[in-house]
């Protein structure tokens, strides 16, 4: 049984527009057949036709696997390294980290389990749209040192980010605050302290800028690791990241003909210290991959 939760987009929609969007490799055949069997509950109450749901509606489908995914894509993950204790995963854009049957999470999950690994967490997240290196423990042990590892920034987590403008300054360390707003799936950046606002700090050098298409290339690291925080922090600065929906300015997108954000996380460097247990041997490893827009 698979569980969703209705999101604001599908609000007053068809039932099986929604499931055919979370579940491409769905048959239509499959889904009215299960129609018929009454095997999809919409908030506890079983369901036989395609109805329109709303907002916050809790779907739980009744479905195996095997007819919502493709066993093929489960295997289609760009794996940058793997050992025994971690794995970092190259998450191309339109794809959550976690959340759904389709999420990131999801396909590692089974990839490990094809290999006879049962446990596998993720240690961060990245946004739907950004693109670029995930971490995953691959034991308990290891998932709980590199949560702490993040916690004390002994873990460089580095961007790089095309952004409207030109700087001044062309290297600086950014410190603001952020509120999240849950409802609205948003956050607010402020300059100074307030209630319910957290502290972030982001860090960029620019390595290279137009000025006839006035944009500027960054390498970011990442301090604090809040929600939404370098696309925010950013657009409160005025340099929005090209492509970025949400928190950009739709003249440029066009302008440059981007729709997602040209947001990729593209090293992971670890810089432990004290003794590390299993982990010992990571101190000093660093991860990269090549961005496609840098």
């Amino acid at each position: 049984m698979k569980k969703l939760i209705v999101e604001k987009k599908y609000n007053n929609q068809k039932l099986n527009k929604f499931l055919f969007e979370k579940f491409p490799n769905l048959k239509q055949s499959t889904l009215y057949k299960t129609l018929r069997k009454k095997d999809i509950k919409i908030n506890n109450k079983r369901v036989s036709e395609n109805v329109i749901i709303h907002s916050g509606d809790e779907i739980q489908v009744f479905i195996a696997d095997g007819l919502l995914m493709s066993p093929s894509n489960i295997f289609n993950l760009e794996i940058i390294y793997e050992d025994k204790n971690i794995i970092i995963i190259n998450k191309p854009a339109n794809i959550e980290v976690t959340g759904n049957l389709n999420c990131l999470s999801y396909h590692v999950k089974q990839y490990c389990k094809s290999h006879g690994e049962n446990f596998v967490e993720p240690c961060h997240r990245l946004d739907r749209n950004t693109i670029g290196l995930v971490l995953f423990a691959k034991n308990e042990e290891s998932l709980s040192i590199l949560l702490e590892k993040f916690k004390q920034k002994e873990i460089e987590k580095h961007y790089i980010a095309v952004v409207h403008g030109l700087f001044k300054e062309k290297q600086n360390r950014l410190i603001a605050y952020l509120f999240k707003d849950k409802k609205k799936s948003l956050v607010y950046i402020s300059d100074t302290p307030k209630k319910g606002y957290s502290e972030i700090i982001t860090s960029y050098s620019v390595l290279k800028e137009n000025k006839s298409d006035n944009y500027s290339i960054l390498d970011i690291n990442l301090e604090t690791g809040r929600t939404h925080q370098i696309r925010a922090h950013f657009a409160h600065i005025k340099h929005p990241i090209i492509g970025d929906g949400k928190y950009g300015y739709n003249e440029i997108n066009k302008k440059f003909k981007v729709k997602t954000q040209m947001l990729c996380s593209y090293k992971i460097k670890f810089n432990f210290s004290g003794d590390n247990k299993i982990l010992n041997y990571l101190n000093g490893f660093c991860c990269t991959i090549n961005v496609p827009f840098q």
